[in-house]
């Protein structure tokens, strides 16, 4: 469990060291996890250890929401002085999401109907 969780973060540690050696506009963390998809893509699929440790890591991945919900009532406040622009934002990328998840759904199980018919 110790080499699959250094593994995940040598991921994380490159994106963050390409994020920050091209300057990219995108977390290293993000970076990281493309880069572990590609890993993961060549090699067709995780190791067992590697499975064993991600599926640990999202049994307990809600107290990954812990110090995210801390810094919410530490700033309760500000957030309610800017409540309109964040509800805003909230209900426009929500739907902005459902139509971007539609729209390649469609598109997806369209192509898969044109050649189911050929």
């Amino acid at each position: 469990m110790i080499a699959a969780f250094a593994l995940l973060l040598a991921f994380q540690l490159a994106g963050e060291a390409l994020r920050v050696a091209l300057h990219l506009p995108v977390p290293g963390p993000v970076i990281g996890m493309a880069l572990l998809l590609v890993w993961l893509v060549m090699r067709r699929g995780p190791d067992e250890p590697l499975r064993h440790t991600a599926g640990n890591l999202l049994q307990n991945l809600s107290l990954m929401f812990v110090p995210a919900g801390t810094g919410v009532m530490l700033h309760i406040g500000r957030l309610t002085d800017e409540a309109w622009p964040i509800a805003v934002a909230l209900v426009a990328s929500t739907v902005l999401g459902l139509a971007a998840t539609g729209l390649t759904l469609h598109l997806l199980t369209r192509n898969r109907n044109t050649g189911e018919n050929q």
